[in-house]
């Protein structure tokens, strides 16, 4: 069995491209992109959610990762890719965070939920004094 094992992966290891799928520099960015993944869904959420110093946290992590990914030999062009495109999610969630909390942009989301409450009121009201008036009419009619 043993030899059956090493015949396998000798045979693997020959071919560079199961030689690379075989090994942690592709497995390692593949498992990570997990996290790129979910910053870049995150900035469909409401900007409320944000973290502003778990998103400053990661924009560190992931610069230091994308200079690191290119440090190592040979350079991990897949971490790098990673790292990059979680990088932007990031920075992306810090101008939302940065708008919302710092730039007036919660107060122009509490004006619009006012504004838009009143129209709804508006709108219950009117067909309230609609089915009143139908009423109305009804009795004068007869």
């Amino acid at each position: 069995m043993a030899a059956f094992v090493k015949s396998v992966n000798a045979k693997i290891r020959a071919n560079p491209m199961l030689n690379y799928v075989c090994s942690t520099h592709f497995w390692g960015p593949v498992s990570n992109f997990g996290i790129p993944i979910a910053a870049v869904m995150d900035t469909q959420k409401s900007p409320e959610l944000i973290s502003g110093k778990m998103t400053g946290a990661l924009v560190v992590y992931s610069a230091t990762f994308m200079r690191y990914a290119l440090a190592v030999q040979p350079k991990n062009y897949l971490l790098f890719l990673c790292h990059f495109v979680n990088e932007g999610a990031q920075l992306t969630q810090g101008y939302r965070y940065l708008q919302y909390h710092k730039m007036g942009g919660k107060e122009e989301t509490l004006k619009q939920q006012a504004e838009s409450g009143v129209k709804s009121a508006v709108g219950k009201v009117e067909s309230e004094v609609g089915k009143a008036v139908e009423k109305a009419k009804d009795v004068v009619g007869k």
